[in-house]
């Protein structure tokens, strides 16, 4: 029988450059990604598997180690000034971000890491010298692309750059293996980025079913202040073009245009902070909704701990993703854990996070949306039993299964590695040339 790959599993170095698993989601770069990070790591330590993240400081307030869970280390490794630096400056401090993990790894004993996870392209630039440096496989989650955003970018939004494109390729070809969120995701890997189809491998996101989970709506209600009658539309995301939020709003005073009896119970609350482009205009929503006339309807609130988030998410009559382009949409799993229906644009991964627990709607005009917002609002016993398919749905994902899953993807990764190791070895035993430089 073939010796299990696994077995020696002890110490996988995850690489997260541009946002730390520590930041609040839904401002600055925090979002999906930082909560699949944590999550994921917590449950690999559970499993007895050391994890080490690397992430770049951002503030002097946070000491340069930190222990998130027993088993994972958070390590903030000083590449550039703590402030003043948006994601698109990080390339140009990808070099001081490697030389700091390898000044940790150069305390530690040779071979000390089993295993590199990096998490988007930044991390995979890194990732992919670090692995080559200790000889282990790279495994790579991109959590978003270039060319798929580039495909589906909201008005007046930015386009991700041509050296965002040429890295991602690069990481795909040098990644062991490649996790997807869907299969959407894998198409889009092997179509958009030529990656090899037998490095890809679809591992789904999970979701905290511990925290998201359904109980009494009027309860959630008086926690976050709405009134008992009142119609609950939420958005819960970064407050950029990209997760358009605006779409809702939009919306909104649609619907209201054609129901002014709503205008006294309807309530749009609007959880995040500005993040990407948006951060060129951080009072643009607001100035929206007052255009639009629906100030008054409209809440808007920073992002929230997870505890009070899921009080939202039990508060609303309705949650709503209008995003233009998601991996997956974890928001919508999070509130359908919690019994909310969700409403969501027919893109990238929401399908499949959606599954028939929820409502799909193809493009973003404001109108369409108004009316399956108003169709939904005015059936109460639609809601319902989309509330109770939305619980069953959201049982079907968790983190645990996540985890499997990507030990699963390393060990296949590592037998591969070894595979290649032993070839080297081999190169060099009949050549004389030291490993390192046999092709």
């Amino acid at each position: 029988m073939p010796a299990d790959p696994t077995r020696n599993l002890q110490r996988v170095a995850m690489l997260s450059v541009h946002t730390s698993p520590l930041d609040q989601p839904g401002t600055g770069d925090a979002g999906g990604m930082n909560v699949y990070v944590l999550e994921t790591a917590r449950r690999l330590a559970a499993r007895g598997v050391e994890v080490d993240v690397f992430t770049r400081a951002t503030t002097g307030a946070l000491p340069e180690v930190v222990e998130a869970a027993p088993g994972v280390t958070v390590r903030h490794v000083v590449a550039g000034p703590f402030e003043g630096l948006s994601k698109q400056d990080l390339p140009g401090q990808l070099c001081a971000f490697a030389a700091g993990v390898m000044q940790v790894a150069a305390t530690r004993p040779e071979g000390w890491y089993d295993l590199v996870h990096s998490h988007y392209w930044l991390s995979g630039q890194v990732g992919w010298l670090a692995a080559d440096r200790w000889r282990v496989p790279l495994v790579h989650t991109m959590h978003t692309m270039a060319r798929v955003k580039n495909a589906s970018l909201a008005t007046g939004d930015t386009p991700e750059p041509p050296g965002r494109e040429i890295g991602e390729a690069q990481v795909v070809e040098a990644a062991a293996r490649l996790v997807a969120n869907t299969e959407d995701e894998a198409r889009a890997l092997t179509e958009l980025y030529a990656a090899d189809a037998a490095k890809v491998r679809v591992v789904p996101p999970g979701v905290d079913l511990d925290t998201f989970r359904p109980t009494s709506r009027a309860g959630a209600r008086e926690a976050v202040g709405l009134p008992a009658d009142a119609l609950v539309l939420l958005f819960v995301g970064r407050i950029q073009p990209l997760k358009a939020p605006d779409v809702l709003l939009r919306a909104a005073a649609d619907l209201l245009h054609r129901r002014s009896e709503l205008r006294d119970r309807l309530v749009v609350a609007v959880l995040g902070g500005p993040s990407g482009s948006g951060l060129a205009d951080t009072g643009a929503l607001q100035r929206l909704a007052r255009r639009l006339g629906i100030a008054a309807q409209v809440r808007f609130l920073p992002p929230v701990p997870r505890a009070e988030l899921a009080q939202w998410y039990r508060a609303a009559d309705l949650a709503c993703v209008p995003s233009y382009s998601e991996s997956f949409g974890l928001v919508a799993l999070e509130a359908q854990a919690c019994g909310t229906p969700v409403v969501a644009a027919a893109v990238g991964g929401l399908p499949t996070a959606v599954g028939d627990a929820g409502v799909l709607v193809d493009g973003h005009d404001s109108g369409r949306w108004a009316t399956v917002l108003g169709d939904l609002l005015g059936d109460e016993v639609r809601r319902r039993r989309l509330g109770e398919r939305a619980v069953a749905h959201a049982a079907e994902f968790s983190w645990d299964a996540t985890t499997d899953c990507l030990l699963e993807v390393y060990a296949e990764a590592s037998g591969r590695s070894a595979a290649r190791t032993s070839r080297i070895d081999d190169a060099q035993a009949i050549s004389g040339v030291p490993s390192a430089v046999v092709p």
